[in-house]
């Protein structure tokens, strides 16, 4: 490993993930990332984004051997951030969302383990790599895990709500490795998962807009900077205002 500051980041193949990324190399950081798609063409032609690992982090085994895998890339250095934006939201055989009166359970514990469960392994797993630099912790939330929301189903809805609360038990614990913990909840963003269903929702959004995948990325890269040196236990809304309702 060089001396450039480095970020491990999940779900980095598309949307908020992949602008994300796009964020981080424009600054010099060295990016690490991991999803469940092959090597993105992108990592060829970037000089920052030097390493991707194709893991399915809902797998145990998958996760702990992404873990590994990062720690011997690091050995003795140290991590500097970790994003966590990979997530799901299935739906069932009927093309319906996951929720309380429909869909398997089976399906619910599937959208936990990446949802909520990867976010705290990896943490875990990367607390001594970030301990070593002081590093920052950013969990990607959502508008849905703090109200009701037409489209995302309880089970996504749910499991990010769950991820704000460990995003504030994680900002305590983890202050004692002097590592900070954030959250960024994105509201409507115009990703390749935003259907023409959700055009019906720009009325309740101050900005009269969707958000893009460059803001909210802009926004997770300024937790991680040193400018943000004293912020932990935090989540940020980038809704537009939409969560003001």
């Amino acid at each position: 490993m060089d001396d450039r500051r480095t970020v491990v980041l999940t779900g980095a193949s598309r949307g908020i993930g992949h602008a994300t990324v796009k964020r981080f190399s424009d600054a010099g950081w060295q990016i690490l990332t991991c999803s469940r798609d092959a090597i993105p063409e992108e990592t060829r032609d970037d000089p920052n984004w030097t390493h991707h690992f194709p893991a399915d982090l809902a797998d145990p085994a998958s996760i702990d051997g992404f873990i590994d895998s990062i720690n011997e890339l690091l050995a003795d250095g140290g991590l500097d951030a970790l994003v966590n934006n990979a997530a799901q939201s299935p739906k069932t055989p009927y093309r319906e969302r996951l929720g309380c009166l429909n869909g398997p359970l089976a399906g619910w514990r599937e959208v936990f383990e990446l949802n909520f469960f990867a976010a705290l392994t990896l943490s875990r797993g990367f607390a001594s790599a970030l301990n070593r630099r002081q590093g920052a912790i950013v969990n990607i939330t959502s508008i849905a895990g703090h109200a009701t929301h037409p489209f995302a189903g309880s089970a996504y809805s749910i499991s990010k709500a769950a991820l704000s609360a460990l995003t504030r038990e994680m900002a305590v614990e983890f202050a004692e490795l002097d590592v900070r913990v954030n959250a960024v909840a994105p509201g409507e963003i115009a990703t390749e998962m935003i259907s023409e269903e959700y055009e019906s929702l720009i009325p309740r959004i101050p900005l009269n807009r969707m958000g893009t995948a460059d803001e909210v990325a802009g926004v997770v890269y300024q937790l991680c900077d040193r400018d943000f040196s004293y912020v932990t236990g935090t989540e940020i809304f980038v809704t537009g205002g939409q969560h003001l309702y």
